[in-house]
Protein backbone atom coordinates (compact mmCIF):
# COMPACT_ATOMS: atom_id res chain seq x y z
CA UNK A 1 0.00 0.00 0.00
CA UNK A 2 1.13 3.30 -0.87
CA UNK A 3 2.85 5.31 2.04
CA UNK A 4 0.27 7.99 3.85
CA UNK A 5 1.44 11.69 3.63
CA UNK A 6 1.49 12.79 6.91
CA UNK A 7 0.91 16.29 6.27
CA UNK A 8 -2.11 15.06 4.83
CA UNK A 9 -3.43 12.39 7.26
CA UNK A 10 -7.23 11.74 7.98
CA UNK A 11 -7.57 11.03 11.99
CA UNK A 12 -10.20 10.41 14.01
CA UNK A 13 -11.15 13.08 16.43
CA UNK A 14 -10.30 12.37 19.94
CA UNK A 15 -9.24 14.27 23.39
CA UNK A 16 -6.23 16.91 23.84
CA UNK A 17 -5.00 15.39 27.09
CA UNK A 18 -3.28 12.54 26.15
CA UNK A 19 -3.41 8.83 27.68
CA UNK A 20 -1.90 5.17 27.46
CA UNK A 21 -4.91 2.94 27.50
CA UNK A 22 -4.06 -0.21 29.48
CA UNK A 23 -6.25 -3.42 30.65
CA UNK A 24 -6.68 -1.68 34.30
CA UNK A 25 -9.38 0.25 36.16
CA UNK A 26 -8.20 3.53 35.24
CA UNK A 27 -8.65 3.10 31.64
CA UNK A 28 -12.21 1.20 31.83
CA UNK A 29 -13.71 4.46 32.54
CA UNK A 30 -11.95 6.07 30.37
CA UNK A 31 -13.09 4.30 27.06
CA UNK A 32 -16.28 4.86 28.18
CA UNK A 33 -15.85 8.74 28.00
CA UNK A 34 -13.83 8.09 24.65
CA UNK A 35 -16.82 6.24 22.60
CA UNK A 36 -19.71 8.63 23.97
CA UNK A 37 -17.60 11.87 23.15
CA UNK A 38 -16.14 10.82 19.75
CA UNK A 39 -17.49 7.59 18.81
CA UNK A 40 -16.33 4.77 17.42
CA UNK A 41 -12.98 5.95 16.01
CA UNK A 42 -11.13 7.59 18.97
CA UNK A 43 -7.50 9.14 18.21
CA UNK A 44 -5.68 9.08 21.47
CA UNK A 45 -2.06 10.69 22.03
CA UNK A 46 0.38 8.79 23.95
CA UNK A 47 1.68 9.71 27.10
CA UNK A 48 4.98 7.07 27.49
CA UNK A 49 4.09 5.34 23.65
CA UNK A 50 5.86 6.72 20.70
CA UNK A 51 2.77 6.31 18.48
CA UNK A 52 -0.88 7.26 19.08
CA UNK A 53 -3.70 5.01 19.61
CA UNK A 54 -6.86 4.66 17.85
CA UNK A 55 -9.45 3.17 19.51
CA UNK A 56 -12.07 1.25 17.41
CA UNK A 57 -15.73 0.35 18.43
CA UNK A 58 -16.74 -0.54 15.21
CA UNK A 59 -17.82 -4.23 13.71
CA UNK A 60 -16.42 -3.37 10.47
CA UNK A 61 -13.25 -2.04 11.21
CA UNK A 62 -13.20 -4.74 13.53
CA UNK A 63 -13.28 -7.59 10.48
CA UNK A 64 -10.93 -5.71 8.64
CA UNK A 65 -8.32 -5.93 10.68
CA UNK A 66 -8.60 -9.44 12.47
CA UNK A 67 -9.42 -10.81 9.64
CA UNK A 68 -9.24 -8.88 6.47
CA UNK A 69 -6.14 -7.57 6.51
CA UNK A 70 -4.89 -9.09 9.78
CA UNK A 71 -1.13 -10.02 8.55
CA UNK A 72 -0.72 -6.39 8.54
CA UNK A 73 -1.50 -6.23 12.27
CA UNK A 74 0.75 -7.90 15.07
CA UNK A 75 0.31 -7.85 18.70
CA UNK A 76 -0.03 -4.58 20.32
CA UNK A 77 0.90 -3.11 23.76
CA UNK A 78 -0.49 -4.81 27.30
CA UNK A 79 0.65 -7.86 25.95
CA UNK A 80 3.82 -7.63 28.09
CA UNK A 81 2.14 -7.87 31.04
CA UNK A 82 0.82 -11.32 29.97
CA UNK A 83 4.14 -12.67 28.59
CA UNK A 84 5.56 -12.38 31.72
CA UNK A 85 3.08 -14.79 33.15
CA UNK A 86 2.82 -17.16 30.21
CA UNK A 87 5.61 -16.61 28.41
CA UNK A 88 6.05 -17.28 24.58
CA UNK A 89 2.82 -19.20 24.43
CA UNK A 90 0.45 -18.48 21.16
CA UNK A 91 -1.22 -15.74 22.92
CA UNK A 92 1.43 -13.58 23.07
CA UNK A 93 3.62 -15.07 19.88
CA UNK A 94 3.48 -13.40 16.86
CA UNK A 95 5.00 -14.09 12.67
CA UNK A 96 5.99 -17.32 11.65
CA UNK A 97 6.88 -19.16 15.22
CA UNK A 98 2.78 -17.94 16.09
CA UNK A 99 2.02 -20.29 13.32
CA UNK A 100 4.16 -23.25 13.79
CA UNK A 101 2.52 -23.53 16.66
CA UNK A 102 -0.94 -23.08 16.42
CA UNK A 103 -0.79 -26.00 13.79
CA UNK A 104 0.54 -28.29 15.63
CA UNK A 105 -1.45 -27.55 18.67
CA UNK A 106 -5.14 -27.31 16.81
CA UNK A 107 -5.68 -30.93 16.36
CA UNK A 108 -5.96 -30.99 20.51
CA UNK A 109 -8.83 -28.69 20.28
CA UNK A 110 -10.57 -30.99 17.83
CA UNK A 111 -14.50 -31.91 18.46
CA UNK A 112 -13.04 -35.83 18.94
CA UNK A 113 -10.42 -34.66 21.21
CA UNK A 114 -12.86 -32.73 23.68
CA UNK A 115 -15.42 -35.54 23.44
CA UNK A 116 -12.88 -37.57 24.59
CA UNK A 117 -11.93 -35.43 27.09
CA UNK A 118 -15.81 -34.83 28.15
CA UNK A 119 -14.96 -37.35 30.72
CA UNK A 120 -12.80 -35.34 32.59
CA UNK A 121 -14.95 -32.40 32.91
CA UNK A 122 -18.14 -34.69 33.81
CA UNK A 123 -15.88 -36.53 36.18
CA UNK A 124 -15.21 -32.92 37.97
CA UNK A 125 -18.43 -31.77 38.07
CA UNK A 126 -19.83 -35.45 39.71
CA UNK A 127 -17.46 -33.90 42.88
CA UNK A 128 -18.50 -30.89 42.78
CA UNK A 129 -22.23 -32.13 42.66
CA UNK A 130 -21.36 -33.97 46.17
CA UNK A 131 -20.06 -31.12 47.71
CA UNK A 132 -22.53 -28.74 46.66
CA UNK A 133 -24.95 -31.30 47.78
CA UNK A 134 -23.74 -31.17 51.10
CA UNK A 135 -23.64 -27.37 51.67
CA UNK A 136 -26.98 -27.06 50.65
CA UNK A 137 -27.92 -29.44 53.44
CA UNK A 138 -25.84 -27.47 56.13
CA UNK A 139 -27.19 -24.51 54.34
CA UNK A 140 -23.99 -23.28 53.80
CA UNK A 141 -23.65 -20.09 52.19
CA UNK A 142 -21.04 -20.53 49.13
CA UNK A 143 -18.85 -18.46 47.58
CA UNK A 144 -19.64 -18.84 43.89
CA UNK A 145 -16.78 -16.77 42.83
CA UNK A 146 -14.06 -18.94 44.54
CA UNK A 147 -16.46 -22.36 43.38
CA UNK A 148 -16.31 -21.67 39.83
CA UNK A 149 -11.76 -20.58 39.96
CA UNK A 150 -11.49 -23.87 41.83
CA UNK A 151 -14.13 -25.85 39.68
CA UNK A 152 -12.45 -24.76 36.32
CA UNK A 153 -8.42 -24.80 37.69
CA UNK A 154 -9.30 -28.48 38.23
CA UNK A 155 -11.09 -29.45 35.21
CA UNK A 156 -8.18 -27.56 32.71
CA UNK A 157 -5.49 -29.54 34.98
CA UNK A 158 -7.26 -33.04 35.11
CA UNK A 159 -7.42 -32.29 30.90
CA UNK A 160 -4.31 -31.30 30.81
CA UNK A 161 -2.02 -34.11 33.14
CA UNK A 162 -4.37 -36.65 33.78
CA UNK A 163 -3.82 -38.85 36.54
CA UNK A 164 -0.24 -37.09 36.58
CA UNK A 165 -1.92 -34.51 38.55
CA UNK A 166 -2.94 -36.62 41.76
CA UNK A 167 1.48 -37.62 41.97
CA UNK A 168 2.03 -33.98 41.64
CA UNK A 169 -0.36 -33.07 44.76
CA UNK A 170 1.56 -36.25 46.67
CA UNK A 171 4.47 -35.32 45.85
CA UNK A 172 4.14 -31.21 46.34
CA UNK A 173 1.68 -31.93 49.73
CA UNK A 174 -1.15 -30.31 47.58
CA UNK A 175 -2.20 -28.91 44.11
CA UNK A 176 0.90 -26.74 43.48
CA UNK A 177 -1.36 -24.84 40.94
CA UNK A 178 -4.09 -23.32 43.88
CA UNK A 179 -1.73 -20.02 44.01
CA UNK A 180 -4.34 -19.34 41.05
CA UNK A 181 -7.08 -19.66 42.88
CA UNK A 182 -6.26 -18.61 45.98
CA UNK A 183 -4.32 -15.26 45.59
CA UNK A 184 -6.09 -13.03 42.72
CA UNK A 185 -3.22 -10.43 42.25
CA UNK A 186 -1.75 -11.33 39.60
CA UNK A 187 1.40 -8.78 40.71
CA UNK A 188 4.74 -9.85 40.35
CA UNK A 189 5.04 -11.92 42.96
CA UNK A 190 2.43 -14.14 41.59
CA UNK A 191 4.18 -13.91 38.43
CA UNK A 192 7.53 -15.55 40.11
CA UNK A 193 5.57 -18.07 41.66
CA UNK A 194 3.31 -19.37 38.77
CA UNK A 195 6.71 -19.59 36.62
CA UNK A 196 8.80 -21.85 38.75
CA UNK A 197 5.97 -23.94 38.11
CA UNK A 198 7.50 -24.81 34.94
CA UNK A 199 9.79 -27.15 36.75
CA UNK A 200 7.32 -29.57 37.60
CA UNK A 201 5.76 -29.45 34.50
CA UNK A 202 9.50 -30.15 32.67
CA UNK A 203 9.10 -33.33 35.28
CA UNK A 204 6.23 -34.84 33.81
CA UNK A 205 7.40 -34.48 30.15
CA UNK A 206 10.60 -36.64 31.23
CA UNK A 207 8.66 -38.95 32.99
CA UNK A 208 6.69 -39.25 30.01
CA UNK A 209 9.42 -39.87 27.75
CA UNK A 210 10.75 -42.57 29.50
CA UNK A 211 6.80 -44.34 29.80
CA UNK A 212 5.22 -46.37 27.21
CA UNK A 213 1.67 -45.33 28.70
CA UNK A 214 -0.79 -43.42 26.11
CA UNK A 215 -2.44 -40.56 28.46
CA UNK A 216 -4.83 -38.95 26.10
CA UNK A 217 -4.44 -35.29 27.68
CA UNK A 218 -3.41 -32.08 26.66
CA UNK A 219 -0.16 -32.56 27.45
CA UNK A 220 0.42 -36.02 25.54
CA UNK A 221 -1.18 -34.25 22.66
CA UNK A 222 1.17 -31.71 22.76
CA UNK A 223 4.13 -33.50 22.91
CA UNK A 224 3.55 -35.67 20.03
CA UNK A 225 2.66 -32.57 17.64
CA UNK A 226 4.88 -32.70 14.49
CA UNK A 227 4.35 -29.37 12.40
CA UNK A 228 2.69 -30.52 8.95
CA UNK A 229 5.82 -28.09 6.91
CA UNK A 230 8.74 -29.42 8.56
CA UNK A 231 8.06 -32.21 10.30
CA UNK A 232 9.25 -30.77 13.32
CA UNK A 233 7.70 -31.20 17.08
CA UNK A 234 7.77 -28.58 19.53
CA UNK A 235 10.65 -27.98 22.20
CA UNK A 236 10.57 -28.72 25.80
CA UNK A 237 10.50 -25.08 26.41
CA UNK A 238 7.67 -24.53 23.62
CA UNK A 239 5.63 -27.28 25.15
CA UNK A 240 6.07 -25.59 28.73
CA UNK A 241 5.05 -22.55 27.24
CA UNK A 242 1.84 -23.88 25.90
CA UNK A 243 0.90 -25.42 28.98
CA UNK A 244 1.50 -22.35 31.01
CA UNK A 245 -0.88 -20.82 28.94
CA UNK A 246 -3.83 -22.92 28.91
CA UNK A 247 -3.61 -23.55 32.40
CA UNK A 248 -4.14 -19.30 32.91
CA UNK A 249 -6.46 -18.91 29.77
CA UNK A 250 -8.70 -22.29 30.38
CA UNK A 251 -8.94 -21.55 33.92
CA UNK A 252 -9.94 -17.80 34.11
CA UNK A 253 -12.30 -17.38 30.80
CA UNK A 254 -14.51 -20.39 31.78
CA UNK A 255 -14.52 -19.31 35.88
CA UNK A 256 -15.25 -15.98 35.59
CA UNK A 257 -18.25 -16.66 32.63
CA UNK A 258 -19.71 -19.15 34.94
CA UNK A 259 -19.74 -16.79 37.90
CA UNK A 260 -21.56 -14.58 36.10
CA UNK A 261 -23.82 -16.26 34.62
CA UNK A 262 -25.25 -17.84 38.06
CA UNK A 263 -25.33 -14.27 38.89
CA UNK A 264 -27.54 -13.03 35.98
CA UNK A 265 -29.92 -16.46 36.16
CA UNK A 266 -30.41 -15.83 40.21
CA UNK A 267 -31.84 -11.77 38.59
CA UNK A 268 -33.82 -13.60 35.83
CA UNK A 269 -36.13 -15.65 37.37
CA UNK A 270 -37.44 -16.16 34.05
CA UNK A 271 -34.81 -17.80 32.08
CA UNK A 272 -33.92 -19.54 35.06
CA UNK A 273 -36.90 -21.45 34.62
CA UNK A 274 -36.55 -21.98 31.08
CA UNK A 275 -32.50 -23.04 31.83
CA UNK A 276 -34.09 -25.65 34.31
CA UNK A 277 -36.96 -26.88 32.19
CA UNK A 278 -34.28 -27.86 29.21
CA UNK A 279 -32.08 -29.69 31.60
CA UNK A 280 -34.60 -31.32 33.16
CA UNK A 281 -35.59 -32.80 29.53
CA UNK A 282 -32.58 -33.50 27.70
CA UNK A 283 -30.16 -34.40 30.56
CA UNK A 284 -30.72 -38.36 31.16
CA UNK A 285 -28.51 -38.58 34.28
CA UNK A 286 -26.92 -36.51 37.11
CA UNK A 287 -23.96 -35.35 34.36
CA UNK A 288 -24.67 -34.27 30.86
CA UNK A 289 -22.50 -36.17 28.45
CA UNK A 290 -21.11 -34.48 25.53
CA UNK A 291 -23.71 -36.12 23.14
CA UNK A 292 -26.40 -33.93 25.05
CA UNK A 293 -24.11 -30.61 25.23
CA UNK A 294 -25.16 -30.72 21.52
CA UNK A 295 -28.98 -30.37 23.25
CA UNK A 296 -28.69 -27.89 25.70
CA UNK A 297 -29.17 -25.06 23.08
CA UNK A 298 -30.69 -22.63 25.54
CA UNK A 299 -27.69 -23.32 28.19
CA UNK A 300 -25.45 -22.51 25.46
CA UNK A 301 -27.52 -19.59 25.01
CA UNK A 302 -27.08 -17.90 28.80
CA UNK A 303 -23.41 -18.84 28.39
CA UNK A 304 -23.05 -17.01 25.45
CA UNK A 305 -24.97 -13.72 27.14
CA UNK A 306 -23.14 -13.59 30.04
CA UNK A 307 -19.77 -13.79 27.22
CA UNK A 308 -21.55 -10.64 25.75
CA UNK A 309 -21.96 -8.93 28.95
CA UNK A 310 -18.84 -9.73 30.61
CA UNK A 311 -16.31 -10.55 28.11
CA UNK A 312 -13.20 -12.20 29.73
CA UNK A 313 -10.73 -10.01 27.88
CA UNK A 314 -12.84 -6.48 28.16
CA UNK A 315 -9.78 -4.71 25.77
CA UNK A 316 -6.81 -5.85 23.27
CA UNK A 317 -4.42 -4.09 21.19
CA UNK A 318 -3.16 -4.43 17.39
CA UNK A 319 -0.29 -2.94 16.37
CA UNK A 320 -0.33 -1.38 12.45
CA UNK A 321 3.04 -2.99 10.54
CA UNK A 322 2.66 -0.76 7.82
CA UNK A 323 0.48 2.30 6.49
CA UNK A 324 -3.41 1.47 6.07
CA UNK A 325 -6.94 2.67 6.03
CA UNK A 326 -9.82 1.32 8.45
CA UNK A 327 -13.37 3.49 8.18
CA UNK A 328 -12.18 6.15 5.88
CA UNK A 329 -9.40 7.09 8.65
CA UNK A 330 -5.54 7.12 7.76
CA UNK A 331 -3.81 4.02 9.76
CA UNK A 332 0.06 5.19 10.28
CA UNK A 333 2.25 2.42 10.61
CA UNK A 334 2.98 1.82 13.97
CA UNK A 335 -0.39 2.96 14.98
CA UNK A 336 -1.66 1.35 18.30
CA UNK A 337 -5.43 -0.05 17.65
CA UNK A 338 -7.33 -0.88 20.93
CA UNK A 339 -10.72 -3.56 20.80
CA UNK A 340 -13.22 -3.26 23.22
CA UNK A 341 -15.17 -6.36 23.20
CA UNK A 342 -17.00 -4.57 26.87
CA UNK A 343 -18.42 -1.82 24.84
CA UNK A 344 -18.76 -3.86 21.29
CA UNK A 345 -21.01 -6.12 22.76
CA UNK A 346 -23.37 -2.97 24.21
CA UNK A 347 -22.98 -0.94 21.56
CA UNK A 348 -26.86 0.15 20.95
CA UNK A 349 -26.70 0.06 17.26
CA UNK A 350 -26.18 -3.57 17.55
CA UNK A 351 -28.09 -4.84 20.79
CA UNK A 352 -31.62 -3.92 21.53
CA UNK A 353 -31.16 -3.32 25.58
CA UNK A 354 -27.71 -3.79 25.75
CA UNK A 355 -27.68 -3.98 29.52
CA UNK A 356 -30.40 -6.72 30.07
CA UNK A 357 -29.70 -10.55 30.07
CA UNK A 358 -31.76 -11.84 27.20
CA UNK A 359 -30.10 -15.11 26.31
CA UNK A 360 -32.42 -15.62 23.17
CA UNK A 361 -29.94 -12.58 21.62
CA UNK A 362 -28.65 -16.08 20.60
CA UNK A 363 -31.33 -17.99 19.28
CA UNK A 364 -29.57 -19.28 15.34
CA UNK A 365 -32.37 -16.68 13.91
CA UNK A 366 -31.13 -13.90 16.01
CA UNK A 367 -27.75 -14.30 15.06
CA UNK A 368 -28.06 -14.27 11.60
CA UNK A 369 -29.65 -11.38 11.81
CA UNK A 370 -26.50 -9.17 13.36
CA UNK A 371 -23.49 -8.10 12.40
CA UNK A 372 -20.86 -11.23 13.10
CA UNK A 373 -18.15 -9.25 14.23
CA UNK A 374 -20.37 -7.35 17.15
CA UNK A 375 -19.93 -10.26 19.34
CA UNK A 376 -16.28 -10.98 19.73
CA UNK A 377 -15.58 -12.87 23.29
CA UNK A 378 -12.82 -14.53 21.90
CA UNK A 379 -11.36 -12.16 19.61
CA UNK A 380 -11.76 -13.09 15.88
CA UNK A 381 -10.16 -14.70 12.22
CA UNK A 382 -6.88 -16.18 13.04
CA UNK A 383 -6.26 -15.10 16.47
CA UNK A 384 -9.57 -16.70 17.94
CA UNK A 385 -9.24 -18.06 20.95
CA UNK A 386 -7.94 -21.50 20.34
CA UNK A 387 -9.87 -23.03 23.16
CA UNK A 388 -13.13 -21.65 22.65
CA UNK A 389 -15.25 -24.59 22.09
CA UNK A 390 -13.54 -26.89 24.98
CA UNK A 391 -14.29 -23.55 27.03
CA UNK A 392 -18.45 -23.45 26.06
CA UNK A 393 -18.50 -27.49 26.13
CA UNK A 394 -16.95 -27.66 29.60
CA UNK A 395 -19.44 -24.66 30.97
CA UNK A 396 -22.17 -26.31 29.75
CA UNK A 397 -21.94 -29.88 31.64
CA UNK A 398 -20.89 -27.55 34.33
CA UNK A 399 -24.23 -25.66 34.10
CA UNK A 400 -26.56 -28.88 33.01
CA UNK A 401 -25.17 -30.74 36.27
CA UNK A 402 -26.11 -28.21 38.85
CA UNK A 403 -29.36 -26.39 37.27
CA UNK A 404 -30.79 -30.23 37.60
CA UNK A 405 -30.54 -29.88 41.28
CA UNK A 406 -30.53 -26.70 42.34
CA UNK A 407 -31.59 -22.98 42.52
CA UNK A 408 -28.83 -20.44 43.19
CA UNK A 409 -30.15 -17.61 45.28
CA UNK A 410 -27.92 -14.06 45.54
CA UNK A 411 -27.07 -13.35 48.99
CA UNK A 412 -24.00 -10.98 48.90
CA UNK A 413 -24.10 -7.67 50.68
CA UNK A 414 -21.42 -6.54 48.75
CA UNK A 415 -22.72 -4.52 45.21
CA UNK A 416 -22.14 -5.88 42.22
CA UNK A 417 -18.95 -4.01 40.54
CA UNK A 418 -16.55 -4.77 37.77
CA UNK A 419 -12.94 -5.44 38.24
CA UNK A 420 -11.50 -4.35 34.92
CA UNK A 421 -7.75 -6.14 34.99
CA UNK A 422 -6.28 -8.24 32.05
CA UNK A 423 -9.20 -10.50 33.05
CA UNK A 424 -13.02 -8.86 33.71
CA UNK A 425 -14.05 -10.18 36.93
CA UNK A 426 -16.33 -9.21 39.61
CA UNK A 427 -14.50 -7.04 42.59
CA UNK A 428 -16.52 -8.69 45.12
CA UNK A 429 -16.66 -11.88 45.50
CA UNK A 430 -20.43 -13.58 44.92
CA UNK A 431 -22.48 -15.33 47.51
CA UNK A 432 -25.27 -17.72 46.78
CA UNK A 433 -27.39 -19.62 48.76
CA UNK A 434 -28.17 -23.48 47.21
CA UNK A 435 -31.73 -24.27 46.87
CA UNK A 436 -32.36 -27.99 46.32
CA UNK A 437 -34.86 -28.30 43.32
Amino acid sequence: MTSINPKSLNLPAGPEIAFDLNMTEESFPKVAQYIAEFGDFCLIKPVSRSQNTILINDPDAVKYILVKNHENYEKGPGFERVKMLLGNGIIVSDGAYWRKQRRMIQPAFSRQCIDGLAKRIQKANEQWLARWQEKANSGEIIDVTHEMSQLSLEIILRCLFGEDLDKLIEQEGSNPFSILTDDLSRDIQLVIRFRALKILVQQLIDQRRDSKEHYHDFLEAFMDAKDKESGESMTDGEIIDEVMTLIIAGHETSANTLNWAWYELSQNSMEEKILHEEVDKVVSCDIPTFEETGQLHFSRQVIEEALRLYPPVWLFSRTAIADDQVGGYDIPAGTNIFFTPYYLHRHPKYWDQPDSFKPERFTPEAVKQRHKFSFIPFSAGARRCIGDYFSIIEMQIHLGTMARKFKLEFVSENPIELDPQVNLRSKHNIMMKLIKR
